[in-house]
């Protein structure tokens, strides 16, 4: 896995949830624990703000996968 794989930031809320299931179940399955995904904003207003929560959120996620990834490729899995 290359670095860009570990700085790649979700480009929106779906693909945000996938990355976070994906890695999740990657983690339950080398039976790992990790503290928990930074939660998606409740308080967007829509309006397109420059340093929108969603902008953090996304930057808060990307993070997060980041560091599992590194777990997850330190640690092989268990057959």
């Amino acid at each position: 896995m290359n670095s860009d794989q570990h700085n790649a930031l979700p480009s929106n809320a779906e693909q945000a949830r996938q990355w976070i299931g994906d890695l999740r179940e990657q983690l339950a399955q080398r039976g790992l624990v990790f503290r928990d995904p930074p939660e998606a904003p409740t308080t967007c207003c829509g309006r397109g703000c420059n340093g929108c929560v969603w902008e953090a959120y996304f930057h808060a996620v990307g993070y997060w996968c980041g560091q599992v990834r590194q777990i997850i490729t330190a640690m092989p899995q268990v057959p």
